[in-house]
């Protein structure tokens, strides 16, 4: 199928997907949406949980293998919505309805690029695209539960809004579950340990971490905490316990278990984290992907946002139509010429790559 019919064709899809409502862990409905698409193209889909994945069609042992991937769940709308999260509303240059920017416009014109190169049997390489669920919770159920069934991947482009520049570097996520201690007592007479204050105190210590390992791409590491809370509800009761809430990014310059143990030493409170799935990844600037990208005149940046890029064991590339300023916003879009642009770039990006 040539790129000029693809376009139109991948419109219309990315309207079903918005029109079809995809939450983190109840995709079914778009994973039967995007098997059909593929299904009418030719393509037998497979899947993994909710998760789709195809291979190109003269798929051959020992090439390189490069996994195309974005995601089709989204968020739930939030309440400044004015218009029908779910109506796939075309106004002009814009195409609105909720995961249409994060990541409905990515992820069709990856398919319209696997869809592109399905049948050409002189690649240098073989394809394996993949739409996951869950990657807005990270959830185990999302790229990790289908990774295993893709077989050896050597690279990958991941399909995130980046307005088509290339995101070479990309944040790690840990979030660390903090419980300050302390000693219950009555309040007016001034008795036991307050967990609040000892909380503060270590609040404050987070509030003002240094970082001194700054990344040319990413630049400092940061941690901030997000909630606080007790059990307590009496107004004359001293808490003897006192939770919060550490959001850490990390650059690639620090591992989570580095931040761990020396926040530990630092702090009255024991912190635990939930995970330490989501590392800071980067994909070298020599790589054929970030060398074709350049030569095409796209800028590489490092990215505040983690993706399932942060779940791949290998390099992967993450670029994409779309504006991640718009993701997750109330009355979300995309301008239809972004994604005609990221069907144009995607193809170009893999007939400019050069593998040796």
């Amino acid at each position: 199928m040539k790129e000029s019919t693809l376009y139109p064709a991948v419109v219309v899809l990315l309207q079903q997907l918005i029109e079809t409502p995809s939450f983190s862990r109840e995709e079914q409905a778009t994973c039967a949406v995007l098997c059909a698409f593929l299904q009418a193209h030719g393509i037998t889909p497979q899947k993994e949980g909710y998760n789709v994945y195809a291979r190109n069609a003269y798929f051959t042992e020992g090439k390189p293998v490069v996994l195309l991937n974005s995601h089709h769940d989204t968020v739930k709308p939030n309440k400044g919505y004015t218009r029908d999260p779910f109506a796939a509303s075309i106004e002009g240059d814009k195409l609105y309805g909720l995961g249409s920017n994060d990541a409905g416009g990515c992820l069709v014109s990856l398919i319209a690029t696997f869809v592109h190169f399905y049948h050409r049997k002189d690649l240098p390489f073989n394809l394996v695209l993949a739409a996951s669920a869950e990657e807005e919770i990270s959830g185990a159920g999302g790229i990790e539960k289908v990774l295993p069934f893709l077989g050896p991947v050597d690279f990958a482009i991941v399909g995130e809004p980046t307005l088509l520049q290339m995101a070479v570097a990309e944040r790690g996520l840990m979030v660390l579950d903090a419980v300050a201690p302390g000693r219950s007592g009555h309040a007016a007479r001034n008795e036991g340990d307050n967990a609040i204050y000892n909380a503060l105190d270590d609040i404050a210590f987070i509030r003002n971490f240094n970082w001194e390992k700054i990344s040319p791409l990413l630049g400092p590491s940061r941690i901030t905490v997000t909630s606080v809370e007790t059990e307590n509800k009496q107004h004359n009761v001293v808490p003897s316990q006192c939770d919060f809430t550490i959001d850490v990014r990390l650059n690639e310059l620090y591992s989570f278990e580095e931040v761990v143990e020396n926040l530990q030493q630092h702090l009255k409170s024991k912190i635990k984290p939930r995970s330490m799935r989501l590392r800071s990844t980067s994909i070298p600037m020599d790589h054929p992907l970030i060398r074709a990208g350049t030569s095409m005149g796209k800028k590489s940046y490092g990215s505040p946002t983690t993706s399932d890029k942060a779940l791949m064991p290998f390099p992967s590339l993450k670029m994409g139509p779309g504006d991640s300023a718009r993701s997750h916003t109330a009355n979300e879009f995309i301008y239809l010429h972004e994604i005609e642009q990221g069907i144009s770039d995607y193809i170009q990006l893999l007939e400019t790559m050069q593998l040796s």
